[in-house]
């Protein structure tokens, strides 16, 4: 299994789940790429190993995950706190982020063909309608959300409360903050 620092190649280990890189384009919050184009998704071998197990769930049901980021070097994180500077939304860099542990994984839930399912609101967007809570919408997008919260929090990820496409592994704390570009994972 391809490995870099700790962090695992999630594409290596569950290959059969597609990947966006939102922040590899310019269709993201920043209006610009913040990551390489040749950006891959990391994860602690841990938190690789649960969504390992959460993908196979939902096979079960007919569907699967799209992921959209996992690990985050921290100097980028101190570009979204400029941006954004809400600990609703973005970590504060000073404190870290989930995401710069390889800990932390944003995702959706999509159907056996890959498309993606309807959700309360888009990824990354900072409003109330991104919020677990959010009732205002129609059943079938609470519905999957709670779909993929449920699988997800099955094998043991921790559901972020204003996000609702963003969970952490829950031994997160145990690992370190990392600062590693892109160009040194590959």
């Amino acid at each position: 299994m391809d490995m870099k620092n700790g962090l695992v190649k999630v594409s290596t280990l569950i290959p059969d789940a597609p990947i966006e890189i939102w922040y590899a384009t310019d269709q993201n919050f920043t209006g610009r790429a913040v990551y390489p184009p040749h950006a891959e998704l990391y994860l602690v071998r841990g938190a690789a190993e649960r969504l390992k197990k959460v993908q196979k769930r939902l096979k079960r049901q007919h569907l699967g995950l799209k992921l959209f980021d996992g690990y985050r070097p921290l100097a980028i994180q101190k570009k979204f706190w400029e941006l954004v500077p809400d600990p609703r939304y973005v970590a504060d860099p000073k404190v870290g982020s989930k995401h710069n542990r390889g800990a932390a994984i944003d995702l959706t839930l999509v159907d056996q063909l890959g498309r993606e399912l309807p959700m309360p609101s888009a990824f990354d967007e900072f409003t109330e309608r991104a919020h677990r809570d959010f009732t205002n919408c129609p059943a079938e997008e609470r519905r999957n959300r709670q779909i993929l919260e449920e699988a997800m929090v099955a094998e043991g990820f921790l559901p972020f409360p204003t996000e609702w496409w963003h969970f952490d592994d829950p031994d997160w704390a145990s690992y370190p903050i990392l600062d590693l570009s892109f160009e040194e994972l590959l």
